[in-house]
């Protein structure tokens, strides 16, 4: 009987890491391996999350603060953008790993909104904690949260604007938006500009979709100056200077080569030995070096090309034959540029000089060797049509500049996911109220346990507008209250937090729009989150392995321990 209560324990879990079989303890699980099972499990994950959650929240919004975090270096990093604070934060416990992972996922996916879903996610997890407390199972709690994603979506769509890509004025408030809590927020505008441009550049349309690739918009960051002399440069900047100071550092008309080989003489790939007996033989074999060198430059003199930009080496003699020639020339320029280059200039790359035809080259109206910042670059600018354009990014500190660069990427991010899927919303979370008031209706249309699950989720939601009051000094209660009230007109569907103003607004007035599929990735996102941790009632967390270190006392304490 004995024999048999104890494998029923250890079949129940209830001490897994050490069973009772016999009488005779065995070892399940390694020694020093800790286990949380059922509820305290599930608690334990929430309370995690959350925590996750609410170190966000504060930064949510136009009057939403700021984040400090120092590394392990000392290195500063000052910004509220939601998947920063978090990749920098350096989190430890896997549920905190979790929600890390999935604001990297909203980031890479459509390039804004990690706030927010790290924020829906967290209240998830919030409301799921008090329908648990109710003995409610999880799975009904995730077969409720489902239906009222899907319920969600459609209201979404519904509500959504179709957007005329060749609606500058819509496409920047929209970039508006997205910088509209970040410390360029004063010249927003300014800046929306810029990034309109630059996405419409770049953009390319493959059958009836348009594709952007922002990949091809370079971002260059220089302190000094203000945020306001940031400049859209049609063509590339690239971070060299002009090898060689005989060389000119203005070309006008420049026609560029593109070269993906060095301008130097190949050593053999097997060892040599050459004997020089004679002194005009070593002028001979010195002489057909440099006459290799001239036949290389001469090659591209005969191209028509006035301005190379090499991958590889250049060698100091092939240097001087370039000045001699007047060609400007820059030396090992990154892959990435190179390829941006490509695609401004219209010209081809090649990997051998002999390859090099006048077709082969691009142009451009100016390249120029500029000094900014103490640093030296060489500008390739006016270029006809340009596929890839460059961003040159100022600011009076090194981290206003960084903060600025993180604000035009959600910029040009959400200008890009609208020039994609041309649909907008109203922002200052009157989608999310709407979604709130919607499933409100839906849910006892469901009935039983899952309509609590429903409510549960358009509360989560509701959070969204709540927490925007909360950080802009309103009562969220009124702010709430008067936003249930107007959502149930026929037009209050537009309605949102006007945070400057204290109240509540018609957004799409204001000029405040988001894109759909920001909205849409941020709900399913966080829904997804809640879900996996939601269904985690196990957790077993291996000892920690020792470091040589401590492995090394312990060997030396084992050893003393056997001499004694």
């Amino acid at each position: 009987m004995v024999k048999g209560e104890n494998m029923a324990l250890a079949q129940r879990g209830e001490n897994m890491a050490l069973a009772q079989i016999g009488g005779v303890p065995v070892l399940i699980l390694k020694e020093g391996t800790t286990r949380k099972t059922g509820k305290e499990a599930i608690n334990l994950n929430i309370m995690i999350a959350k925590a996750v959650a609410e170190a966000v929240k504060s930064t949510l919004g136009p009057k939403g603060m700021d984040k400090m975090l120092i590394d392990s270096l000392g290195d500063i990093t000052i910004s509220n953008d939601g998947a920063t604070i978090l990749d920098e934060m350096d989190v430890q416990h896997p549920i905190a790993k979790l929600m890390v992972e999935i604001s990297k996922a909203q980031d890479d996916e459509v390039g804004d909104g990690t706030t927010s879903t790290v924020i829906i996610a967290g209240e998830l997890l919030k409301e799921a904690e008090k329908l648990l407390d109710k003995n409610i199972h999880p799975t009904i709690i995730l077969s409720g949260y489902k239906k009222a994603l899907e319920v969600a979506k459609e209201v979404l769509k519904k509500r959504a604007i179709k957007v005329d890509i060749e609606d500058d004025e819509t496409l920047r408030k929209v970039a508006a938006t997205a910088m509209r809590g970040k410390s360029v927020a004063a010249v927003r505008d300014y800046l929306a500009d810029l990034t309109v441009k630059a996405v419409k550049q770049v953009a390319e349309k493959r059958g009836d979709k348009i594709t952007v690739d922002l990949d091809y918009i370079q971002l260059i960051k220089k302190k000094g100056g203000a945020v306001r002399d940031s400049k859209l440069v049609y063509g590339v900047i690239v971070d060299k200077e002009v090898v060689h100071p005989d060389m000119p550092k203005r070309v006008e008309n420049a026609k560029i080569a593109l070269i993906d080989a060095p301008l130097e003489v190949e050593k053999t790939e097997i060892d040599a030995e050459i004997r020089i007996s004679d002194p005009e033989q070593m002028r001979a074999f010195l002489q057909e070096e440099e006459n290799l060198l001239k036949e290389m430059v001469d090659r591209i003199r005969e191209a028509g090309a006035n301005v190379v930009f090499c991958q590889k080496g250049i060698d100091d003699m092939a240097q001087y034959f370039l000045a001699k020639a007047g060609i400007l020339a820059v030396r090992r320029v990154k892959k990435s540029d190179m390829e941006k280059l490509a695609r401004a200039t219209g010209a081809r790359i090649v990997t051998k000089v002999e390859d090099l035809t006048p077709e082969a080259l691009g142009s451009a109206e100016l390249v120029e060797e500029r000094k900014i910042a103490d640093e030296k670059m060489v500008f390739v600018e006016g270029c006809p049509n340009p596929r890839a354009v460059s961003i040159l990014i100022r600011g009076g500190l090194e981290k206003a500049v960084d903060e600025a660069e993180r604000s035009l990427i959600d910029a040009l991010s959400v200008v890009a996911d609208v020039l994609e899927d041309p649909y907008i919303l109203p922002g200052g979370g009157a989608p999310e109220a709407e979604i709130a008031k919607e499933l409100r209706k839906y849910a006892p249309q469901v009935g039983g346990r899952e309509q609590l699950a429903i409510e549960a989720y358009a509360n989560a939601v509701e959070s969204i507008p709540r927490t925007l009051a909360e950080n802009s000094g309103l009562d969220p209660i009124d702010i709430l209250a008067e936003l249930r009230s107007v959502h149930e007109r026929e037009d209050g569907w537009k309605y949102g937090v006007e945070v400057f103003e204290g109240k509540v607004a018609d957004m799409l007035e204001k000029g405040v729009v988001e894109p759909l599929v920001v909205k849409e990735q941020a709900l399913k996102s966080a829904t997804e989150a809640a879900a996996l941790i939601l269904r985690i009632d196990d957790v077993i967390a291996a000892s920690k392995l020792e470091t040589k270190e401590e492995e090394g006392k312990k060997e030396e304490e084992e050893e003393k321990t056997e001499f004694d």
